[in-house]
């Protein structure tokens, strides 16, 4: 035990310093994860202890459970054409021009096959992470990459049933037919239960916190303990576990009460990348370890994003939904390892692929936070991508007009700006990049656009400088500062209202043009002194003003308003 404490005390040190130094250069803290496994693995210090190993497989299971937390299949109801045609189209091509380039690297069928798999599903957990770094998953672009990545899930699952089943000596057409109806039917049943039965249970069970919290866990293992007796993996089991909990209404509490959790172990799950790699196996690989990791940051996302425009989608929506396929996921890492414990690949191919998860996964995170840039500079040359006619994701009600006031952002602070601005009774516009708040605008009759602030083509087409007042509801600081100067190269007179949650920020945002600030952590303390200085003592005019805020809160929880956005982060 003390052995244990000790190997898993040296990796955490480890980290710690050499994340320390990527906080310091202000670099994504994955790739310090990544470093950390690597030089672990220089200096010998990575766990190889079996307690460990298990402690590993356990946090791979903990940490599939919180990610499927995320994946509600409900988003597949929504976006179904395009999830089921991204997801199946790109895997099936992927998996088909990759195995031409494994054989021409020589690789054997069995290897072939595997490595072609490996290298076409997109990492859940990276994905996830960076959007909900960026809050980009109330996007169109965050809904079309959740929902084609919970069908590449769904793929995975069955394909890691029959690995797991073909370990077991028997007819292979049996075992598969066995594997296949038996994992369907588990599957099924799981789903019926987590659709008509667990949300009554949680409702029950989240009277208590630390009871929802246990319960959670323990539907994780119970999930889990029964597919490792059906000889299935147990991740898969918690990845289910998770997803069945996420048509829950209380998975927002569950996963908070996770993250720390699973904060943890995704420190660990991609230090455990970086430390498999052994540089004797991977040396001889060399050439195609580089022409399979251009092959993932460079051909996957160009089959999405060709998928995207083919369906109808703008060139923006397809490029920002196809750079998110841009590495290998976590299930392929499993995948190949289940392959090796079978007898089906040599060890060494797993250090390759592992090696090439630490590229793609390195170099897909600097894209994915700089795709707006990168849009930016390639915009020009992505109209191959876009079908004539009207786009898909244009569901706008707008008409081509000089408008007084422009809007960017409805959420809960633009939701009473806009009722100001009726009020007042201006001409205005609404832009917003959650396409669920545009259909829900255009539905009530207001003048909405969907698009991204970030858009340079979009704020070019919004006549920037006819309007008298621009409201922006967006935290972002460098979105809004891009904002504001592109709004005073064309408009010197214009109102800017912005919002900002730290105070050298705000003050950036004066300096660079804006009208005024709003601050939303401090109005709550400004609006309660007001009331004291207009109230005074009088207690009958506080109730009143309570009634009056339990029925603005009332329907604020109708319209969705329930929780920031900024506390959906999964």
């Amino acid at each position: 035990m003390e052995s244990v404490f000790v190997e898993l005390s040296y990796m955490i040190i480890l980290a710690m310093v050499v994340c320390g130094f990527i906080r310091l250069i202000r670099q994504p803290l994955i790739i310090g994860y990544l470093l950390t496994g690597l030089i672990a693995s220089f200096l010998n210090v990575n766990p190889t202890n079996e307690t460990i190993i298990s402690l590993s497989h356990i946090g791979i299971a903990l940490l599939l459970f919180v990610v499927g937390l995320g994946l509600n299949p409900k988003i597949i109801k929504d976006l179904g054409k395009p999830s089921l045609v991204t997801g199946i189209g790109q895997f099936a091509l992927a998996t088909l021009l990759g195995y031409g380039v494994c054989t021409f690297f020589g690789f054997s069928v069995t290897a072939a096959l595997y490595i072609s798999v490996a290298l076409a599903f997109s990492s859940t957990i990276v994905v996830m992470k960076i959007l909900s770094d960026k809050n980009d998953t109330g996007t169109l672009y965050g809904y079309l990459s959740i929902g084609y990545l919970i069908i590449q899930d769904l793929i995975v699952i069955l394909i890691l049933m029959v690995i797991t089943s073909f370990s077991r000596v028997g007819n292979v057409m049996e075992i598969a037919f066995e594997t296949i109806l038996k994992g369907s039917g588990l599957i099924v049943g799981i789903f019926l239960i987590g659709y008509y039965i667990l949300p009554k249970v949680t409702a029950a069970v989240a009277k208590s916190q630390e009871y929802l919290l246990l319960f959670s866990l323990g539907w994780c293992f119970l999930l889990s303990m029964l597919f490792h007796y059906m000889n299935f993996s147990v991740e898969i089991g918690a990845l289910l576990a998770g997803i069945t909990l996420a048509l829950s209404p209380y998975r927002y509490e569950i996963s908070s009460k996770m993250r720390p959790i699973r904060d943890f172990f995704i420190i660990l799950f991609f230090i455990a990348i970086g430390s498999q790699i052994i540089l004797e196996d991977v040396i001889p690989y060399l050439l195609p370890i580089f022409v399979f990791s251009a092959f993932v940051i460079f051909i996957n996302p160009l089959i999405v994003t060709s998928l995207l425009g083919f369906l109808g989608y703008t060139k923006r929506t397809s490029f920002m939904t196809g750079i998110t396929s841009g590495q290998i996921s976590e299930f392929s890492l499993i995948m190949i390892s289940l392959g090796v414990a079978a007898g089906h690949l040599a060890p060494e191919i797993l250090s390759v692929v592992t090696v090439i998860g630490f590229i793609t996964i390195s170099i897909s995170t600097y894209i994915m936070l700089y795709s707006n840039n990168i849009y930016n500079y390639l915009s020009k040359y992505l109209s191959i991508f876009e079908r004539a006619g009207k786009r898909i994701d244009s569901q706008n009600r707008f008409k081509e007009d000089d408008y007084d006031v422009i809007l960017f952002g409805y959420n809960r602070i633009g939701y009473d700006i806009l009722d100001s601005i009726q009020k007042i009774k201006k001409k205005y516009l609404v832009v917003d990049y959650d396409p669920v708040i545009i259909r829900k605008l255009s539905k009530d009759g207001m003048n909405c656009r969907y698009g991204d602030a970030n858009d340079y083509e979009l704020l070019d087409d919004l006549k920037l400088s006819k309007a008298k007042m621009f409201v922006s509801t967006i935290p972002d600081s460098d979105t809004t500062l891009m904002l504001i100067s592109k709004i005073r190269e064309s408009n010197k007179d214009a109102i800017i209202i912005v919002v900002s949650h730290q105070i050298d920020e705000a003050m950036k945002l004066y300096h660079k043009g804006a009208t005024y600030v709003l601050m939303p952590h401090l109005l709550g303390g400004t609006r309660a002194s007001m009331m004291i200085e207009e109230y005074g003592l009088d207690i009958n005019k506080f109730l009143k003003e309570k009634l009056h805020h339990i029925d603005n809160l009332n329907h604020r929880r109708d319209v969705g308003h329930n929780k920031p956005r900024h506390e959906r982060k999964s």
